[in-house]
């Protein structure tokens, strides 16, 4: 059973570049309460995004792996590497279920991997499921 939703705003931000899984995610985390969504298209966005003062430190970022410009195997090293960034939980929500990708992400640093299910139910209880703990459950590091 997930639990029930936050009531403090939480935000997150999705590195994803399929317009129509991002839609899918977002309607998702909307069920589950209060969440502000970033939606960014590549690595390149998402790390400007980052680095903008102007805009809050997300609470999560949910990350697709195969994206044009700067992939997300290239945005998790550069993220984790950074010691303004790297506590940031990076959830890897990706269609590859291949062995060397889950295993690049973790050696990474990745927080978790899931690999994006094909039925619309499973993959919608996939995003509440990442929110319900990342979001509800895990302790956060304070926001600077």
């Amino acid at each position: 059973m997930i639990a029930p939703a936050s009531t403090h705003p939480c935000d997150v931000l999705l590195v994803e570049d399929d317009l129509a899984d991002a839609m899918l995610i977002q309607d998702a985390l909307a069920e589950r309460g209060a969440r502000h969504l970033t939606q960014v298209e590549d690595g390149m966005a998402a790390l400007d995004h980052l680095r903008d003062p102007a805009n809050p430190r997300p609470d999560l970022i949910v990350l697709d792996l195969n994206m044009p410009r700067m992939n997300g195997r290239e945005f998790l090293s550069i993220v984790k590497e950074d010691p303004e960034l790297r506590t940031i939980p990076i959830v890897v929500l990706t269609t590859s279920s291949a062995p060397d990708d889950v295993a690049g992400a973790y050696r990474q640093h990745a927080n978790a991997y899931v690999t994006k299910p094909v039925n619309l139910a499973e993959f919608e209880e996939a995003v509440r499921s990442i929110d319900a703990f990342y979001l509800d459950v895990a302790a956060k590091p304070p926001r600077h």
